[in-house]
């Protein structure tokens, strides 16, 4: 199964968490903090020095300008950094200015192992992954590069229609069906996104998502190794999701290994820039994620 291994290794590290799980800090000093120090070239906080500047005559430092300002629309944790605060300030009620607890539910008992994991993850991007990305991008045209990031998103229809059922968003599931159906024939096996074309719009749903709607909660933040940002949730969801990929039944390992790799390179080679881009302008970029991640999450359930 595709990534299995990594699964294995996966729960193993879920069962010695468990042992060792204590209460993150208060949710009222991570939202203040982590927006002066993580978010200081946000639209919010500047609009917020900039008030205070003015009622007192004391011109206060923003932050460390960004010389890209780009956003991928694939990388949706980094465009949510950029724009936490604003998101914290919409999600305060009008009756009483409580934030949203879906929103603000940041839970990080495990933040010493996730930092050293995140700060591993960065080392293999840096000496690894953006290396590869970046001679994927040069040893093959634009036109190539999406077809292949083409075909691994149609090959990925079951996740998604299977949760969009689960939902009972069946104008999803509908949409999805006609995608893989006209993509793999008339798009020649999903290299071409024609049903895009066509204005069938995707409908991404997965099975993380899914639990919430049921009502499980997110449960601690969680960084891997090799994987993206997690909560305990979004883990089993995401094993759950990988047990849905279908060529993971029909090739061998080695095949599944190595298709697993195209498809984290083309990913990451999509992305190249972008990445680039908030690393230069994130102070403090492992919190960022984390809020982001949350954020991008809360409003996943609310989609």
């Amino acid at each position: 199964m595709k990534k299995s291994i990594l699964v294995a290794i996966m729960f193993a590290l879920i069962f010695f968490l468990e042992t060792e799980s204590v209460r993150g800090q208060a949710l009222e000093d991570v939202e203040q903090a982590e927006i002066a120090k993580a978010l200081p070239q946000s639209e919010f906080f500047q609009e917020e020095a900039s008030a205070a500047s003015d009622s007192d005559g004391v011109p206060i430092a923003i932050g460390v300008e960004s010389d890209n300002g780009r956003l991928n629309q694939g990388s949706e944790v980094i465009e949510l950094v950029q724009n936490f605060a604003d998101d914290r300030a919409r999600a305060e009620t009008k009756e009483d200015g409580v934030p949203d607890d879906t929103v603000g539910g940041e839970w990080d008992p495990w933040e010493s192992f996730n930092e050293k994991t995140f700060w591993f993850n960065r080392q293999v991007d840096r000496f690894v992954l953006k290396p590869a990305a970046k001679a994927y991008n040069a040893a093959l045209p634009n036109l190539v590069r999406g077809g292949i990031a083409n075909m691994f998103d149609n090959l990925d229809v079951t996740r998604r229609l299977v949760n969009n059922i689960l939902q009972l968003r069946f104008d999803g599931a509908g949409r999805e069906l006609a995608r893989f159906v006209i993509n793999s024939t008339v798009g020649v096996a999903g290299l071409f996104d024609v049903a895009g074309h066509l204005d069938i719009t995707k409908s991404d749903r997965d099975t993380g998502q899914t639990l919430g709607i049921y009502g499980i909660a997110h449960g601690p933040y969680l960084v891997l190794p090799f994987l993206p940002p997690l909560t305990v949730r979004d883990f089993f969801g995401f094993v759950a999701d990988e047990a849905m990929y279908p060529l993971s039944y029909f090739i061998p390992i080695g095949a599944n290994i190595g298709m697993t790799a195209v498809e984290t390179i083309s990913d990451r080679a999509a992305t190249i820039d972008r990445y680039q881009g908030v690393e230069d302008t994130v102070v403090v970029l492992y919190g960022s994620v984390r809020d982001a991640y949350f954020q991008r999450r809360a409003a996943d359930l609310k989609k």
